[in-house]
């Protein structure tokens, strides 16, 4: 079993891929195995997840394969996109995987099974040393920008989830026994991601986002009950809502 929470100290975003080795057949066969074991936010939206050779997208980091996201255009589709994507970001620093959430990549393939094409990860074998030493040093927000309230010792961890131009685009605030999860858009156009495209991958780190922040509750004994709801397009949409409780 994987240790999530240890593999966010580990993993980081790799734009340009050096130094790589080959995944092995089994290693490949062990990442499919895993794909297909993920947990997705929203069982009742239609995925899948396949994996081709980066010369069959418009990549070029130098990744030996990607992974190309496909999803049902229903309900919450991206947010649960980022959920699972996520768990193989986590899963792929584990197995020295580099790899690359490439937003702006196209595969051959825009439509597979019925389903639209959503996001890619490029991927590529690197050596251990040259994962996260320090992810402390990692640009962020400062904490009380993006979370109000106590802590509870998971703000600290959760707030260094990946994010599209590390727009970090989350507010959460804490109420005692709950927390309540925001998407925020910030007004105006923020660094070099076109205002169109802002929302269509804010709304797949907010997926992200919820998977780090799950798995940094669990880590800090804390057992919770989560309620999804439908993003609204606003400045700050209701992303979800956390009942939570210490393990005793």
């Amino acid at each position: 079993m994987i240790d999530f929470y240890s593999q966010i100290f580990k993993r980081k975003s790799f734009h340009q891929f050096k130094d790589t080795d080959k995944l092995s057949e089994e290693e490949l066969t062990k990442l499919r195995e895993f794909i297909a074991a993920v947990t997705p936010l929203d069982p009742s939206i239609r995925t899948k997840t396949i994996i081709v050779p980066e010369s069959e997208t418009t990549c070029e980091s130098g990744a030996q394969y990607c992974i190309l996201f496909y999803s049902e255009k229903k309900g919450e589709y991206l947010r649960n996109i980022g959920y699972i994507g996520q768990q193989i970001d986590l899963y792929l620093a584990s197995q020295n995987i580099g790899a690359l959430w490439f937003g702006i990549g196209m595969p051959e393939e825009r439509e597979l099974d019925g389903l639209e094409y959503v996001i890619m990860i490029a991927i590529a074998k690197v050596p251990e040393s040259a994962f996260r030493k320090d992810m402390f040093k990692a640009k962020r927000k400062p904490l009380e920008e993006i979370w109000h309230g106590d802590t509870l010792g998971v703000a600290e961890i959760a707030r260094f989830a990946p994010s599209a131009c590390n727009s970090q685009p989350w507010i959460t605030e804490n109420t005692g026994d709950e927390l309540t999860v925001y998407r925020y858009k910030e007004p105006g156009q923020k660094g070099i991601m076109p205002a169109l495209l802002t929302g269509y991958y804010n709304r797949i780190d907010i997926g992200i986002y919820l998977f780090i922040l799950e798995t940094c509750l669990k880590h800090e004994g804390y057992t919770f009950e989560r309620t999804l709801f439908e993003d609204d397009d606003t400045e700050k949409a209701l992303t979800a809502k956390y009942r939570y409780k210490k393990e005793k």
